[in-house]
């Protein structure tokens, strides 16, 4: 995948740049890593600049970001109580949880979707649940627009300044990823064992 990445990078440019972060923010698998840290490599040997490369990414990225948002809006609340509704009595979860959840999100949505714009594969995802909690669209914009821009000027500057040894930060940024996934996983953990004891508490 990196060699087809790379490709098109080299023979579309600013737009392979635009294109293949867009398709990273719907198609998490893609690496952010490659694209950015390759794109920041090539202002060293093809007429492309260190900024034309951050702003075709934040553009790619901010596009790719909309689109999930707008799945988001397609999978909302109502829709979600719908399941709830049907499948709801099996999880032993009720409208209440998720009219809980969906009030957590509206007060430290815009953060949570600032930082997460940061961490690979969640950066996408992201996306999804602020287009479910109705997030303000122009909020959303402003905050994944930040984000997004810290983590392109960050290793695209990177891709530049290592040159050829452009690959020697995706090590770097394997360590990273599992460093964000392991917080990410313990914090997710301690949250369901609250959940379970509310749910224990309800029911006696």
């Amino acid at each position: 995948m990196q060699a087809w990445i790379t490709n098109i990078m080299e023979q579309f440019g600013y737009f392979g740049i635009f294109l293949m972060i867009a398709l990273e923010n719907v198609f998490p698998p893609i690496p952010s890593e490659v694209i950015l840290t390759f794109g920041g490599f090539m202002t060293t040997y093809t007429g492309l600049t260190i900024t034309g490369v951050i702003i075709a990414a934040t553009l790619g990225s901010v596009a790719g970001a909309v689109i999930l948002y707008g799945i988001g809006l397609l999978l909302d609340v109502e829709n979600l109580e719908k399941l709830v509704d049907r499948w709801g009595h099996i999880f032993r979860v009720k409208k209440e949880d998720i009219h809980r959840a969906d009030r957590w999100f509206d007060k430290y949505g815009y953060w949570t979707v600032f930082f997460c714009r940061m961490i690979p594969l969640i950066r996408s995802l992201i996306s999804i649940p602020a287009g479910m909690s109705n997030m303000k669209f122009s909020m959303f914009l402003l905050f994944t627009t930040a984000g997004t821009l810290i983590w392109n000027v960050i290793l695209v500057s990177l891709g530049a300044f290592l040159g050829d040894s452009w690959e020697d930060i995706l090590t770097f940024m394997d360590v990273y990823s599992n460093i964000a996934y392991a917080v990410i996983a313990v914090a997710a953990i301690v949250f369901m064992v609250l959940f379970v004891r509310k749910l224990r508490k309800r029911s006696n």
